[in-house]
């Protein structure tokens, strides 16, 4: 059945994914839900320094959010924090230089950052599409080591700072590519077979909706939720995916667009009427499955991939310094 989910998953994709999806969509947006001061609100955004997560960021900043922007690579990312301020006018810009596929840098910022500083919203943006298979330095696949497990561990260790806020939002950026896959906890680095990058990614981003109806369970006090941003046209998607890009450009949504229900999940007071954990796409909360997809996963596999997930996280704070 993997050749009907893929066929109705790109149908649908032409549809709605594209520039169009989104401006057919948007005519039925209220303007006035994003429309909101955040002053005295904090942010954090990771894989800030381009694409879907510095137009989130940016336009948090414009609502006068403190934001935390969370990125690999220090010379792009004070770009794009001068490039926030400028634009913005705002100060409150703060800059954290980690690595979302290495566990001990996570939990050496995390602990670090909850000592020093106070947290309403974690937007869980970075994310990373390898197409060959690859080991970090701890012998972790990268696509699983960056998209699942440093969402994982990034979320689970704010949570204490969480917990303790007003209005605590935690929003995922997945892919609506998740739907042509079923939750797979036998072989989560990919190590068996041949090697696919996308469809391992979609089998990551498969991992975040679970996550996030696990988180949604268990932390009442907090909104939880996961979204699919469309096909925007982003580095991500031009340097992981360049036949789809090239394919697909004149077609694809702006960064912005991309961004825009991250941005009305981060801040619109509308949000926390509907449940925590669903997943989005256009400000609306849609199916996690396509129809008749056999993509459905028994409650035990959902939980052992809970269970594996924390036994990675704790063995490698085990091993963190400090």
């Amino acid at each position: 059945m993997s050749w009907y989910r893929n066929a109705v998953w790109f149908v649908k994709g032409l549809r709605e994914y594209t520039r169009g999806g989104y401006e057919s969509a948007s005519k039925h947006f209220n303007p006035a839900d994003v429309e909101v001061d955040v002053a005295g609100r904090c942010f954090l955004v990771t894989g800030a320094n381009s694409g879907i997560g510095k137009a989130t960021a940016k336009e948090i900043a414009r609502r006068g959010g403190t934001v935390h922007l969370v990125c690999r690579n220090k010379e792009r990312a004070e770009v794009a924090k001068e490039e926030i301020v400028a634009e913005t006018g705002n100060q409150n810009i703060f800059l954290h230089i980690v690595d979302i596929s290495n566990p001990k840098e996570i939990w050496k910022f995390a602990e670090k950052f909850r000592n020093e500083h106070k947290l309403n919203v974690l937007i869980n943006n970075a994310g990373c599409m390898v197409n060959n298979r690859e080991l970090t330095e701890d012998g972790l696949e990268k696509n699983f080591a960056t998209n699942t497990l440093g969402t994982y561990i990034m979320t689970t260790a704010l949570l204490p700072l969480l917990e303790k806020a007003a209005d605590a939002r935690v929003i995922t950026v997945s892919s609506g590519g998740m739907l042509v896959q079923k939750l797979n906890i036998s072989d989560l680095q990919s190590g068996s077979g041949p090697f696919d990058g996308t469809m391992v990614y979609a089998q990551n981003k498969r991992q975040q909706v679970v996550l996030t109806e696990q988180w949604a369970k268990a932390h009442r006090n907090i909104h939880f939720s996961v979204m699919h941003p469309g096909w925007a046209d982003t580095p991500a998607v031009r340097s992981s995916m360049p036949d789809f890009y090239e394919r697909m450009k004149n077609s694809l949504r702006t960064e912005a667009q991309g961004a825009d229900t991250v941005l009305w999940l981060a801040v619109s007071a509308e949000v926390t009427k509907l449940p925590s954990g669903l997943f989005f796409q256009d400000r609306q909360p849609v199916p996690t499955h396509l129809p008749l997809a056999s993509t459905h996963s028994p409650p035990e596999d959902e939980e052992k991939l809970m269970e594996v997930l924390e036994e990675f996280s704790q063995k490698f704070k085990s091993t963190c310094p400090g």
